[in-house]
């Protein structure tokens, strides 16, 4: 089954990235194998929901977890939607579908402590890779970007003279996030190394390997995680959990959610939310300090 349509509709139409389609595609082939080989079915616009269901029984009985189960339905969906839209399917057969229950992940954020021991590490460091590593460490936290964004970041993107940075998100969404003064000069110290590197090849990246060719993400994660397993006890130490420090922090210093939400570059507050559960020691420390009933 070709799904060459849906692949060119994801894309250029809804603008999602290469590994959402990537992990689209694979989740519609392993239902299609499924529909084919268990009930005869060779086209998914065919298919009731009473099959879909069985598909979930035999994933949840291989150990598959109930959130990438409903990661695997949302494709689905999204393909049955695709199908209505073009007019190849008359119902979705997910229309009446409910959520898996799952359990809600607590993402617990470094401490602001943490993170000036790693850029304390990473200031004892000398020459490009040493400036390189400071300069992802900063930007994560005074930007909050995704590792795929940094990973993409073009040097075009930074304006020294404004103190800004263009961050090209999911589906292509732009936004514009302030730099630091003490970020902008590692970015200044980082482009005076990365100019003494013997060969450029991707030099429209910002950041580069030795080689002189574009950092690609599983580096990044191995550099974050290096430098907080010096410093932090937490089981995870990823590029996403300095996004969520980011995120934490702001909140915690009383910045505003809808602003926050700019920052980190969601489509709705609902996104945002997620990280305000953390906040919940400092809003019962500010409830405790300010309530008129509260005995000082």
């Amino acid at each position: 089954m070709s799904y060459t349509d849906f692949h060119e509709y994801l894309s250029l139409e809804k603008k999602y990235s290469k590994h959402t389609l990537t992990a689209y595609l694979k989740d519609l082939s392993e239902f299609a194998a499924f529909a084919s080989e268990e009930y005869g079915y060779e086209n998914l616009n065919e298919v009731s929901y009473s099959i879909i269901r069985q598909w979930m029984v035999q994933l949840v009985e291989a150990g598959v977890s109930n959130r990438s189960v409903n990661r695997k339905i949302s494709s689905l969906q999204a393909y049955f939607k695709f199908l209505l839209k073009t007019k190849q399917m008359d119902v979705n057969p997910l229309l009446q579908h409910k959520a898996l229950k799952t359990k809600k992940k607590v993402q617990i954020p470094f401490s602001q402590q943490e993170i000036e021991a790693v850029i304390a590490l990473l200031n004892e460091e000398e020459g490009f890779e040493g400036t390189r590593n400071k300069l992802m460490v900063e930007l994560f936290y005074a930007s909050g970007m995704r590792r795929a964004e940094l990973v993409h970041l073009k040097r075009s993107a930074i304006s020294l003279e404004n103190r800004t940075i263009k961050v090209l998100g999911k589906r292509n969404k732009e936004r514009l996030i302030p730099l630091l003064p003490s970020v902008a000069e590692t970015i200044e110290r980082y482009l005076r190394e990365r100019q003494q590197l013997p060969d450029i090849v991707d030099d429209a990246y910002l950041f580069l390997t030795e080689k002189g060719v574009k950092v690609y993400e599983t580096l990044v994660y191995r550099v974050i995680n290096n430098y907080f397993s010096k410093t932090s006890v937490k089981v995870k130490r990823s590029p996403h959990i300095l996004r969520h420090s980011f995120a934490t922090h702001l909140l915690n210093e009383g910045a505003d959610l809808t602003a926050v939400k700019e920052l980190l570059g969601h489509t709705s507050l609902a996104a945002t939310q997620v990280y305000t559960h953390n906040s919940i020691a400092k809003l019962k420390q500010v409830y405790q300090d300010a309530h008129p009933r509260n005995s000082k």
